[in-house]
């Protein structure tokens, strides 16, 4: 279970004003660099410390002196600790991209060098405010229980049903996916299926009666899936699903369409060291950074050919859009039907 920090002072090497008091929920916390450095980057990630390790290594091999406080948190936390706590994070990384959209909106980035921005593909940025680091898709994973012996692989949604569907005794109480009204991705990944195709309905609507098993996280699915209590797996993002035992879990990269994940960046208004920030996220956009990002636990450089050599890939654009979702009413419509779904008699 998942802490809830309440602090004053100093926090995972970040000072705040005594007059601050925040409440962001924290997965994990690790500082990199020397002992006593004699400068200090803060950055708040949704992504797990081990993938982003190399990079932020490789970085720091490069500026002697200087030490880096890495705080992951779930991206409603993330979004929390800007919009309403004013934490002084330098950088922030998240999966949830229509929330990073919506702080660069409301105000909260500071605005990206020109330099940094210029070369990077169109669709992987927004604005001069947020900027992708990597892309993923999102996957379907499968037990190596989850099929009788001969039994196809699903291969697109509608397989998928029809494999739910014709067995439900098979499958009762073992499919899981994101609760969007708890995961801001699992939410994002919910909104963009309901546009791309009316079978996302279809699919809520059967994983419902079978007494679909909700998560806040894909790691906690994954987990799961690997130690055979669940089956199935829907909407898990591919860094992690490519970490799972491989003789246990099946990835499929559903062929109707798989969506694909930016994960994106910004430097925060309260940013203490924006210009250390910058240089770090400058080194994550270049040629070794980008190197690195890819030799750590899964992740995809950004690369716009993948989409070319892959037509099945679908794109989640940084783009307005993304921002109709979060409107309030719009959120709760949806949320609605989605109880509605998951509550079948």
């Amino acid at each position: 279970m998942r802490g809830i920090l309440f602090a004053t002072g100093l926090i995972c090497g970040l000072i705040f004003s005594a007059a601050e008091t925040l409440a962001f929920e924290v997965e994990a916390t690790q500082v990199f660099g020397p002992a006593d450095p004699q400068r200090v980057l803060s950055v708040l990630s949704t992504t797990d410390i081990a993938v982003l390790a190399p990079v932020i290594t490789g970085y720091l091999a490069r500026n002697p002196g200087l030490g880096l406080t890495y705080v992951m948190a779930t991206s409603q936390q993330v979004h929390r600790a800007i919009a309403e706590d004013a934490a002084a994070f330098d950088l922030v990384i998240s999966s949830a991209m229509d929330l990073q959209v919506k702080l660069a909106n409301d105000g909260f980035a500071l605005p990206l060098p020109e330099d940094l921005i210029a070369g990077h593909p169109s669709w992987a940025r927004w604005r001069n405010l947020l900027v992708s680091v990597a892309q993923e898709p999102v996957v379907l994973i499968l037990s190596d229980q989850a099929l009788l012996p001969g039994e196809p692989v699903p291969r697109t949604r509608r397989e998928l049903i029809a494999l739910l569907r014709d067995n439900p005794d098979r499958f009762r109480g073992r499919v899981g996916t994101y609760d969007p009204a708890v995961s801001g991705v699992g939410y994002l990944f919910a909104a963009q299926d309901a546009r791309l195709s009316d079978t996302f309905w279809r699919l809520a609507e059967v994983m419902g009666r079978l007494d679909a098993q909700l998560f806040c996280c894909s790691v906690d699915m994954i987990e799961a899936v690997s130690e055979g209590r669940l089956l199935v797996g829907y909407n898990v993002l591919g860094i992690y699903a490519g970490s799972a035992d491989v003789d246990r879990v099946t990835v499929v990269e559903l062929e109707d369409f798989t969506l694909t994940l930016l994960r994106t960046a910004l430097v925060p208004q309260t940013a203490a060291a924006p210009g250390a920030a910058t240089d770090f996220l400058r080194y994550m956009l270049s040629a070794d950074g980008q190197a690195l990002i890819a030799s750590g636990d899964g992740l995809v450089t950004v690369e716009g050919a993948a989409f070319d050599r892959n037509p099945h890939l679908r794109p989640i654009r940084l783009d307005p859009g993304l921002l109709a979702n979060l409107d309030p009413m719009s959120r709760s419509r949806f949320l609605a039907e989605w109880r509605a779904a998951m509550e079948q008699p």
